[in-house]
């Protein structure tokens, strides 16, 4: 064999394992795994981070990402316990526990996860009234969560980490009824706050009463007091009060004292004369 032939021969080598090389070595990054299907059967060891060599042709090698995926829920029209329409929308974070079952047991996963969310969220909204539903916003997650992870873990290797209602999109006419409930319950509430006010003070008003009956110089000096807060605002018209008691004493102090009579006026009133004529044997006066 001559030189050139040596020559070629090496280079048909070099090539040769060069696409040997590139046909039987795979990195696996650090948040996948490897699952080698060899002539379409799963190899038990699961290929870690780092290089991985597989035989051409007869190996092949599927990559399952580990990390933690968000999945967004498409919106959902359901209907509340109380029957109130209401379009409901989530997120799911979910994560592959177990590379073989996920690649194995379901077709796609991330689709299977998506469809089973979207059901058991219908089931689980239709049991909820709408106050929970706005309010109690973590127990309904956590129920959407254990839910969805039941069918999922087991079976197809994925763990469901999370799951939140996003939005809770309500119809106008539910809207404006809510706002009239609010505001109706803000102006009962200001109300009963007014009153108690105005109890606690009436009670405050007749213990100042009492306080000042016993002694009426109080009564005086808080009179006083009333007329220099007054006249301290620079009024051009002063007010001052006047006690109702001191009218009625100055009532009953000019009252007319009724006279007495002197002369008997039946007596001094002449009485007139009368006079009597017969006429016909019957009397008449004249």
């Amino acid at each position: 064999m001559t030189i050139a032939g040596l020559g070629l021969l090496l280079v048909l080598l070099l090539v040769s394992a060069f696409v040997y090389a590139a046909l039987a070595v795979r990195v696996v990054q650090q948040y996948e795994r490897g699952i080698v299907f060899r002539l379409g059967r799963v190899r038990d060891a699961v290929r870690q981070p780092g290089l991985a060599v597989i035989v051409p042709i007869i190996d092949r090698i599927r990559k399952v990402n580990l990390q933690i995926t968000t999945l967004g829920v498409p919106g959902q029209d359901c209907i509340t316990r109380d029957n109130v329409s209401v379009r409901v929308d989530a997120v799911v974070y979910f994560q592959v526990v177990d590379p073989v079952k996920a690649v194995v047991n379901v077709r796609d996963y991330e689709y299977a996860i998506s469809q089973v969310a979207q059901t058991s969220m219908r089931a689980v909204i239709g049991r909820a009234d709408l106050d929970d539903l706005l309010s109690n916003r973590e127990k309904l997650n956590a129920e959407l969560s254990f839910i969805i992870d039941a069918p999922t873990e087991q079976p197809w290797g994925v763990k469901v980490a999370r799951v939140e209602v996003k939005d809770v999109a309500l119809p106008d006419a539910m809207k404006r009824s809510m706002s009239r409930q609010a505001e109706a319950e803000r102006e009962r509430r200001a109300r009963v706050i007014a009153a108690d006010g105005e109890f606690q003070a009436s009670k405050k008003l007749a213990q100042a009463a009492a306080a000042m009956s016993a002694d009426p110089a109080a009564l005086q000096l808080r009179l006083l007091q009333t007329v220099v807060e007054v006249a301290a605002e620079k009024n051009s018209t002063l007010v001052m009060p006047f006690p109702v008691e001191l009218l009625r004493f100055l009532d009953h102090a000019t009252a007319p004292t009724p006279k007495r009579a002197s002369v008997n006026r039946e007596a001094a009133v002449p009485q007139p004369e009368v006079a009597t004529t017969e006429t016909n044997g019957h009397p008449a006066l004249t």
